[in-house]
């Protein structure tokens, strides 16, 4: 039995037929997965914060609802308005980055958040889906138009992005930002020149923000060195890991939430680990990959050149940053604040991750170069 006709042309049913249904479930999967991890995790911080129970978890389904309306408006959207929406943000994520600079508060040693009533908002984690789309348009148009100065652009652009996080400073998303800006100006066809210039760039950047700025020194240190640092997150997080074995102590019996600190943010995985152990662990690895190679597959045949860059782009976001919160979790990276898309608490990491999968729903969607007329119609219907 299906949800929809193929005869019926209203706009959820046109939305139905052409979306990736198997990406979507994937998501939906995850999402399921990030409520009972929220509600597993987050009450013993709330209860050391001194706060009601089910504070965080009011708020992270609050989040969750936005989040999925979010999703599902942008994944209706036709290719010409992603890219214009993505524009958009770019612009003013732009300005919100400035304004965080300037008016917000300093927390733990960084200007990274405008508090906005009860709740703060991080413009860097929407700078990422738009900055994808905003490089995978400048790349696209090099190739449609051989006078378009687009390199220039691509370059000034990340230049002003990247000062803007190093300025936070929020070298994590830089790092982040940096991978996949490379990566499509790869694709979009940067000379084997520029390839080794940029890469030594890179190389030398690193090296210079280790010897200069004591905050990266010392998580590299502590990454090398470990007999030598304090390692007590890290490790309290692979004794979590050790203690769950293969099938876990069971929902709401672990003990490492009630220890550190992030275990709703950036150790959710070590929460999941002791809980519900390694192989569910290995479930929740599969999902993310799943919906990376769903997406890359979507690709296989794909001409537009933006669209290419643009879904490459949102997917590898998705994929990097849950590989940073893996890796650092199961102690094989370098500590990093990053969230684990739609499982971690987080209102913009919620919101931002809905946006950026949103545009892949909507770029992968078959005919979706005749999306704007079917949209039109549909509306036209309602």
């Amino acid at each position: 039995m299906t949800v929809f006709s193929r005869t019926d042309t209203s706009l959820l049913s046109n939305w139905w037929w052409t979306v990736d249904r198997r990406l979507l479930m994937c998501l939906a999967a995850l999402i399921g997965f990030g409520i009972v991890m929220t509600f597993s995790a987050s009450p013993a911080i709330a209860d050391k914060l001194e706060l009601d129970s089910f504070h965080f978890v009011k708020r992270q389904l609050f989040f969750l609802s936005l989040a999925l309306v979010t999703m599902f408006g942008v994944s209706l959207l036709p290719i010409a308005w992603v890219r214009r929406f993505g524009v958009l943000l770019f612009v003013a994520c732009l300005f919100l980055l400035a304004l965080t600079l300037a008016i917000a508060p300093e927390a733990k040693g960084a200007r990274r958040w405008l508090r906005i009533g009860s709740f703060t908002l991080q413009a860097s984690e929407f700078m990422k889906p738009a900055f994808i789309i905003f490089s995978a348009w400048i790349f696209s148009e090099v190739h449609k138009s051989p006078g378009f100065k687009g390199w220039t652009i691509a370059i000034l652009s990340y230049v002003i992005v990247a000062a803007f996080l190093i300025a936070q400073p929020d070298f994590g998303q830089t790092v982040l930002i940096t991978m996949i800006w490379a990566a499509q100006f790869f694709m979009a066809g940067l000379p084997m020149i520029w390839v080794l210039g940029l890469g030594g760039l890179g190389m030398g950047g690193i090296f210079l923000a280790y010897f200069l700025i004591p905050h990266v020194t010392d998580r590299i240190d502590r990454f090398i060195y470990p007999e030598l640092n304090d390692t007590f997150q890290v490790d309290t997080a692979m004794n979590a890991f050790r203690s769950g074995g293969l099938f876990g102590r069971g929902p709401g019996e672990g003990a490492v939430k009630k220890i550190l600190p992030d275990a709703h943010t950036d150790f959710i995985f070590a929460v999941t680990g002791e809980e519900f152990g390694m192989i569910l662990c290995l479930a929740l690895i599969g999902i993310f990959a799943l919906i990376v190679i769903r997406g890359l597959i979507n690709l296989m045949k794909e001409t537009d050149l933006f669209v290419f860059l643009a879904t490459a782009g949102l997917l590898m976001e998705f994929g990097l940053q849950a590989l940073i919160n893996l890796g650092v979790n199961l102690s094989i990276l370098p500590s990093k604040g990053m969230t684990l898309p739609f499982i971690s608490y987080g209102g913009s990491s919620m919101l931002s991750l809905a946006i950026g999968m949103g545009m892949v729903l909507a770029l992968t969607r078959s005919g979706g170069r005749d999306n704007l007329e079917n949209l039109n119609s549909a509306w036209r219907q309602l």
